[in-house]
């Protein structure tokens, strides 16, 4: 079964609509219901809105508070269904691309001799530290320990003197603020630890550079 990114905000927003038209045909407001529901206000907010497809389970607690009709419980569950199967199914999609590309770039690594990289925006995986990655990964939906476990595997191949690395960053790249400072500064720390080994070579274009 394949889904198309508009189906999945569809499914979503028909979700959505229809328990924000339950709720208002009850005479409630969002705060009211909530606190039926043992919920906050901003979560139905969220619900109604579709920024966030609610569980099965919160689904049901809605329908109870609100009262629904048989016939509205069994359509809205049965929507409810269908909009997190194909939320966990395009999670799982996604996830599962991400884990292939580091295995595609893990071969592509271990086949070359001589590995060049230019850096202009961010840090490659290569290169990061553990809360790096997964700061870069945090838009990602779902649990992205398997890649980041893949990225940080792909690092060994830094250590095998048999091959030369370049690197090639921005000053840009080295600073954004994609962690605290305090990560920031580990970073730039283990920047400066790889680039002693004697089979890398790292360069740093600076952002501004002062005229002669």
């Amino acid at each position: 079964m394949t889904f198309e990114p508009e189906q999945l905000g569809q499914s979503r927003t028909d979700l959505a609509e229809k328990l924000r038209e339950l709720r208002k045909r009850a005479g409630l407001t969002g705060d009211r219901l909530a606190r039926r529901c043992n919920m906050s206000q901003s979560q139905i907010s969220k619900f109604e809105t579709g920024r966030k497809t609610p569980k099965l389970v919160d689904v049901e607690r809605i329908l109870r508070a609100l009262d629904a009709p048989a016939e509205l419980v069994t359509e809205i569950t049965a929507l409810a269904r269908i909009a997190n199967t194909e939320w966990q199914e395009k999670r799982s999609s996604w996830r599962r691309g991400m884990e292939k590309r580091q295995a595609e770039l893990a071969s592509l690594e271990s086949e070359a001799t001589e590995l060049r990289y230019f850096l202009p925006a961010m840090i490659t995986g290569l290169l990061a530290t553990p809360e790096y990655i997964r700061a870069s990964l945090s838009h990602t939906p779902g649990d992205p320990s398997r890649t980041i476990a893949k990225k940080l595997e792909r690092q060994a191949i830094l250590y095998d003197t048999t091959k030369t690395f370049t690197f090639l960053l921005t000053e840009q790249a080295v600073r954004w603020a994609i962690v605290p400072s305090s990560a920031l500064a580990v970073q730039i720390g283990r920047l400066t630890s790889i680039s002693h080994l004697p089979h890398i070579r790292m360069g740093v274009i600076e952002l501004f550079q002062s005229g002669h």
